[in-house]
């Protein structure tokens, strides 16, 4: 992965601004990717459990639990890694800020 090689190469003490901007925008889009995920998860699946509720069978549980640990899987990958105008502004805000203050890798 080119992240963790950029991470290893060059410690965060001495990220240059250009590097820093880098990975706080990449940061951002990951934590914003998982949002539209997110998104996608809950109006496809309310449509399956509709149709699974007119058709009388309670098969919309499946790609529901499937669907499911993949959405926590992304989202343990993207939050769990990183604790802590529009949003994807809002995250690289603040993935920025952390970058800079902190030197905080993930």
């Amino acid at each position: 992965m080119q992240l963790a090689h950029d991470l290893s190469t060059s410690p965060l003490s001495t990220l240059s601004p250009a590097e820093i901007e880098r990975l706080a925008r990449r940061r951002a889009g990951a934590k914003l990717g998982w949002f539209i995920h997110a998104a996608v998860f809950v109006c496809v699946n309310a449509l399956l459990i509709v149709l699974s509720m007119l058709s009388g069978k309670a098969w919309a549980i499946f790609p529901l639990a499937g669907w499911g640990l993949g959405l926590a899987i992304h989202g343990a990958a993207v939050w769990l890694a990183s604790p802590g105008g529009t949003l994807h502004e809002r995250l690289l805000q603040n993935e920025r800020a952390r970058l800079q203050t902190r030197r905080d890798p993930w």
